[in-house]
């Protein structure tokens, strides 16, 4: 596990906390983050914090090849994100912001909005500018969140713990 996954992990944890069990939560029970709805078949209640953490690297941080994100703030935001809607939430934002910041760049082509962090999506990445990007990240996961709260108004107890992720 690289050291900015160890940064990002301690960050989530903070932020996510122990164990829930909120009727409204569309996760359903969930510890350190972890919910059953991802996770059908793991003992949430009974989930440890070295459990989570390979859960993270395996199934979020290392599937998002976020180790190919140079920038820590870019790659804590992508894995947030990640965390809190999903692996291809977050993979389909980043491409959404990627084809946005690169439409003035020569040759550039939109990618394809798959889902899937591949090499046309890391060279993508690496033209844009950074801050930028970051900026765009939180103004697509805003957009998220206002669309889940419009379409379900039971989420909308959510939106102000979201707004502090964005």
């Amino acid at each position: 596990m690289t050291s900015n996954f160890k940064i990002a992990f301690k960050e989530i944890i903070g932020i996510e906390g122990g164990y829930v069990n909120d009727p409204n939560d569309r996760g359903g029970e969930t510890k350190y983050g972890i919910s059953k709805r991802a996770y059908p078949n793991l003992d949430i209640k009974n989930l440890t914090l070295k459990q989570a953490e390979e859960i993270y690297y395996n199934d979020y941080w290392f599937a998002l090849k976020l180790d190919y994100i140079s920038e820590l703030n870019i790659s804590l935001e992508l894995f947030d994100t990640c965390v809190n809607m999903g692996r291809y939430k977050a993979s389909t934002i980043l491409q959404e912001a990627l084809n946005l910041l690169n439409r003035n760049e020569k040759n550039f082509k939109d990618l394809f909005v798959d889902g899937v962090i591949g090499v046309k999506t890391i060279l993508a990445y690496n033209k844009v500018d950074k801050k930028i990007l970051l900026k765009v990240l939180n103004g697509l996961q805003f957009c998220k969140y206002k669309d889940i709260c419009e379409k379900d108004k039971t989420q909308e107890k959510y939106f102000n713990g979201w707004m502090k992720r964005v």
